[in-house]
């Protein structure tokens, strides 16, 4: 297979993985789901002989197959024994979260069997570790919507260009909603000017004109961001020499509907005149002000 990417999902069950394979099905993959894991290796040998016409795969491998913890880690051994690369996403999610989309759609856990969703979660947890442990990339999806979901897969799995090979991901977000847990590196820029107490500025969003000149005015800003832009044109090249696929840089404000959007946007620009390939998230810049600030 050329150019072949060959992605295996799996996760919690309720983290995504049907939006996920939605995903890979609109961005060209051949998807099949719930695929037992014994048939993995003979699924990858049809598509090298489909002589290139099946050259993007996304299998989704989960709970659901009762052969899962017993033939999984077989089936990826094959794998390699015929050289073929295959990457793990994994999908995962707070019990909060879990639990109430489990709540909301009437479903019962797969290891529920008495319907305790709490339960179910916790043992799917201790049998999916070492699965984890093993994912090339791990998506948390408790805070992010269905397109940001779509939007994090598209980054990750569809070389947009040749220029650089580690994946960006940038996301504003608010400290009093919480850290995004998946964050690799966190940067707090609560001590620049703070739009909020300014009236004319507090509904509108650090994606405005009016909350941008506030914000970069300020010399604190200018040097911030000198300094941010040179730790990251260090970083970067180190992470990827190491081998790290996708990175993701979280930039919190107190609310995250000002500061933090601002500086993520022009971290953004910045990263792409560098050649990355970079995606940005405005996580909680939608907020009702009232509650974010």
């Amino acid at each position: 297979m050329h150019e072949e990417r060959f992605v295996i999902i799996t996760g919690l069950s309720g983290a995504g993985k049907s939006e996920a394979v939605r995903a890979f099905e609109d961005l060209g993959f051949f998807c099949v789901d719930n695929l037992p894991p014994t048939l993995i290796p003979k699924f990858a040998e049809l598509a090298a002989q489909s002589e290139g016409k099946i050259d993007k795969i996304a299998l989704v491998v989960d709970i659901r197959s009762r052969e899962f913890f017993d033939k999984l880690f077989a089936a990826l051994d094959a794998l390699e024994v015929m050289g073929v690369e295959y990457e793990i996403l994994f999908l995962e999610a707070s019990d909060e979260s879990l639990v109430r989309r489990f709540k909301e759609t009437r479903r019962r856990h797969p290891l529920s069997a008495e319907g305790g969703i709490m339960e179910g979660i916790s043992e799917e947890r201790r049998k999916l570790e070492e699965v984890r442990e093993k994912a090339s990339r791990i998506i948390d999806t408790s805070n992010i919507t269905p397109k940001q979901l779509r939007e994090r897969i598209a980054a990750g799995f569809v070389k947009l260009s040749p220029k650089k090979g580690i994946d960006l991901i940038v996301v504003s977000f608010g400290f009093k909603h919480g850290i995004p847990i998946d964050a690799d590196l966190v940067f707090d820029v609560r001590f620049l000017p703070n739009p909020h107490y300014v009236e004319a500025l507090r509904p509108l969003t650090g994606e405005s004109e009016a909350v941008r000149e506030y914000v970069f005015r300020s010399r604190v800003t200018t040097s911030f961001l000198h300094k941010l832009f040179d730790l990251m044109t260090f970083l970067l090249p180190q992470y990827a020499k190491e081998g790290k696929a996708q990175l993701i840089v979280g930039i919190g404000c107190t609310g995250g509907r000002h500061r933090s959007v601002a500086i993520a946007n022009r971290l953004t620009g910045f990263l792409k005149d560098q050649g990355y390939n970079v995606t940005v998230e405005h996580r909680d810049k939608d907020i009702p002000e009232r509650l974010a600030e």
